[in-house]
């Protein structure tokens, strides 16, 4: 028989176990030094996969985490044991994953000034980064607005025709309807120079939720974007001229995606964001037109209020090429295994937008000379990327320039004749020449679309170099995209 002494300790132990918080399976729990128990332990749920993250919701502490999977160890710490494991956290994020087929126990350190959440999860931590290829996307910016976009939450599958009904998309392309579930997204943003700036904070949701956001969020809607899928989609107004801001999308309260980076516009740029557009769904950045009437109540432009003169030319391109490409046996006839009439009629409508809507830009605030002085030769060649090299200084690295050239108030001579003269001068922003590559590739050969090449004349129209290489290789360019994380839109990709 055990001693008596012996009975009380484990009597002791048992009830405290009994008395201990236990975190529910598949939930986030949050705590702060006025609700965290004492001692600070709680009991963990059986699972065979359990996932334990833990994110710091505060700057005054460090707490120590640590779990143990067996009951063995009455409350783990840093004194070690078996089968005590201790969760290493970085920006304030950390999880940990194990067998726990007869629960366990979450103990914490020096948590007395520490809020913090803790999430169960027999699945993905409930807490985390989310990858880079989920980042934030900036559409464009004025002198005090802001477009932005959610990472991708839902695919969409676009309807394929077959022959002999071989149907195309409507020129006048409508939204189609809205998936049934979306994540609540929440959009924070701040001027990347404020104390503290957001990315030194820990990076977790509940962190940054507790910081105010700058500017207002005038328009919050879902929006089918591109072929990648739906987004959540922000006009964010009321922001400051010439400025950097630094901002995060947080889904969910606990995942956070970013951060990325951008700038507004000098308080001299003139040109009105253009967005909302199902017939083109990808331009959401400013274009040279005059300012919105003041009747319709808006300082953007959108399907219902952008001048007709400017709609019915396009819908009419669209749908004479569309007429056109459909004298092609589509879906019976194949001309490549990859592409079909649809994929040219999608690829052809993303370019005839990025013609029609000319992009406005501005050289950045860190390299104001960033740009051609004059408009490029109609003959020029090469790689409009990637600018000559100092003479000077042979040895300094050969710098990347955005495609800007610099446009006169004269619109006879402007990209786009259908639009309206916007009445000064602005700086026009080139389309990537592999939005014409991406016709050319997709479209039958008897529809003669050409684009021109950069060892003839594309750097004359075009922004050469940034996505592809010089010799076509995918994704081989001075950039490698249209645009970056850090702000950069070097050419217009719709």
């Amino acid at each position: 028989m055990l001693p008596e002494t012996l009975w009380c300790l484990l009597g002791a132990a048992l009830a405290a176990a009994q008395a201990r918080q236990k975190l529910p399976l598949n939930s986030n729990s949050a705590f702060s030094p006025d609700n965290i128990p004492n001692p600070p332990a709680f009991t963990l749920p059986a699972a065979v996969n359990l996932t334990i993250s833990v994110a710091l919701c505060s700057t005054n502490s460090h707490p120590r985490f640590f779990v143990t999977n067996t009951s063995v160890v009455a409350v783990p710490g840093s004194e070690g044991g078996k089968d005590v494991f201790e969760i290493e956290y970085t920006d304030g994020l950390g999880s940990w994953t194990g067998n726990f087929l007869d629960g366990g126990v979450l103990a914490i350190e020096d948590s007395e000034q520490t809020s913090f959440e803790v999430g169960i999860s027999d699945e993905d931590p409930i807490h985390s980064l989310l990858p880079n290829p989920d980042l934030p996307l900036l559409g464009d910016t004025t002198s005090d607005q802001a477009i932005i976009f959610s990472p991708v939450f839902s695919e969409v599958r676009y309807y394929v025709p077959t022959w002999p009904n071989y149907t195309f998309p409507p020129a006048n392309l409508t939204q189609p309807p809205l998936p049934s579930g979306s994540p609540n997204y929440t959009l924070i943003i701040s001027p990347t120079s404020s104390t503290p700036s957001l990315a030194s904070l820990p990076q977790t949701g509940c962190m940054l939720l507790s910081r105010r956001s700058t500017g207002t969020i005038s328009n919050e809607s879902l929006w089918l974007r591109d072929a990648h899928g739906w987004r959540t989609q922000w006009l964010v107004e009321g922001l400051a001229p010439s400025a950097n801001y630094t901002a995060y999308v947080i889904k969910d309260s606990t995942q956070v995606g970013g951060p990325i980076y951008f700038a507004t516009k000098s308080a001299s740029f003139t040109c009105p964001l253009v967005y909302g557009l199902p017939y083109c769904p990808d331009v959401a950045y400013p274009v040279p037109l005059p300012q919105p009437s003041t009747i319709s109540g808006s300082r953007v432009y959108t399907a219902a209020n952008l001048p007709e003169n400017i709609t019915i030319p396009l819908l009419s391109y669209l749908t004479n090429f569309t007429v056109t490409l459909s004298t092609f046996a589509c879906g019976r006839d194949m001309y490549s295994p990859i592409v079909t009439c649809v994929d040219c009629q999608r690829a052809y409508r993303k370019w005839l937008c990025s013609i029609t809507f000319t992009r406005c830009g501005e050289p950045s605030l860190e390299n104001p000379i960033s740009f051609p002085s004059t408009a490029p030769d109609t003959r020029a060649t090469g790689l409009s990327a990637l600018q000559p090299k100092d003479p000077n200084d042979p040895t300094a690295p050969q710098k990347v320039f955005s495609a800007l050239v610099a446009q006169s108030t004269d619109i006879s001579k402007a990209r786009s004749p259908t639009l309206l003269a916007m009445g000064s001068p602005y700086f026009m922003l080139l389309p990537c020449l592999e939005t014409c590559n991406a016709v050319d590739r997709a479209c039958p050969p008897f529809v003669g679309f050409t684009c021109p090449t950069s060892q003839f004349n594309a750097a004359a129209s075009y922004g050469v170099g940034y996505i592809d290489g010089a010799d076509g290789d995918e994704g081989q360019g001075a950039t490698g995209g249209s645009q970056d994380r850090w702000g950069n839109i070097w050419c217009n990709g719709g």
